[in-house]
């Protein structure tokens, strides 16, 4: 076996062990502790509500679809999977060991793993040359369109698990009301996400910050302040789809001259 197989295979072998383990996680459940009701412990306010968590089936679809993709023959050689290497595996690990220590209650590990896994999406993110590097139809969805979903999620899973973790520690917030704290990060959020737009163009990143965002002002209509600023973070990053959907499927002969 080469080493080109050795990492086909190993891939496939992370995504079946880390959605197995995600699923496990709730049907046993892990610990005897439900991962969502973990959540609801900590009242916190950048947590959306709980129909939007079904985004991991989406993230479980798409996962799939990759690690059938660079699996192919025909993708054994392919430059820029070769790039990622092994770091899609180590994301699965770090996925799997995040869910121990959550249902374990070992909060601060938490974000120390969800930090490790946001970063080597982004290195994967960045290898891959998503929104930068022209690619084939089949490959832009199959390879591009999973990270740039998976990448968004974890973007908004990292800045709740630390405020999280900061609710555990009794972190009195320098005296600032908890909601302006959640302005704060939703202004944050939104901040990122023009940063992608402009980057990177990655509409499929920015919907999944809408899919957030719209689910944080859904679940605090009793905190009007999180709630005005999650819709107005979630029409801006609308508006910014619109703008890149226009501009992406605008006919070659209207395009600006140069």
């Amino acid at each position: 076996m080469n080493r080109d197989t050795a990492r086909q295979l190993v891939n496939v072998v992370a995504t079946v062990l880390m959605i197995a383990v995600n699923i496990l996680a709730t049907a046993l459940p892990l610990n005897g502790q439900q991962t969502g009701a973990i959540s609801d412990r900590f009242a916190i306010y950048f947590v959306p509500a709980g129909y939007v968590f079904s985004i991991w089936g989406l993230i479980y679809l798409a996962l799939i679809g990759f690690a059938v993709f660079q699996a192919l023959p025909s993708q054994r050689e392919n430059p820029r999977l070769r790039r990622v290497g092994y770091l899609y595996a180590l994301t699965s690990v770090l996925n799997i060991v995040w869910l121990f220590l959550w249902h374990y209650n070992v909060f601060a590990g938490t974000l120390v793993v969800m930090l490790g896994l946001l970063a080597s999406l982004i290195a994967v993110y960045v290898r891959l040359g998503i929104g930068v590097t022209p690619v084939k139809t089949a490959e832009k969805w199959l390879v591009n369109v999973p990270f740039s979903i998976y990448l968004g999620w974890i973007t908004v899973a990292t800045i709740a698990n630390a405020s999280q973790l900061l609710f555990y520690l009794k972190w009195n917030g320098l005296g600032i009301n908890p909601q302006f704290w959640a302005v704060i990060m939703i202004g944050a959020a939104t901040i990122v996400a023009l940063l992608m737009a402009l980057t990177r163009r990655d509409i499929a990143y920015l919907l999944v910050l809408v899919w957030a965002l719209a689910g944080i002002g859904a679940k605090h209509l009793a905190a009007p302040a999180v709630t005005a600023a999650a819709w107005l973070a979630t029409v801006l990053i609308v508006l910014m789809v619109i703008f890149l959907a226009v501009r992406s499927f605008r006919p070659r002969h209207l395009a600006a001259p140069g």
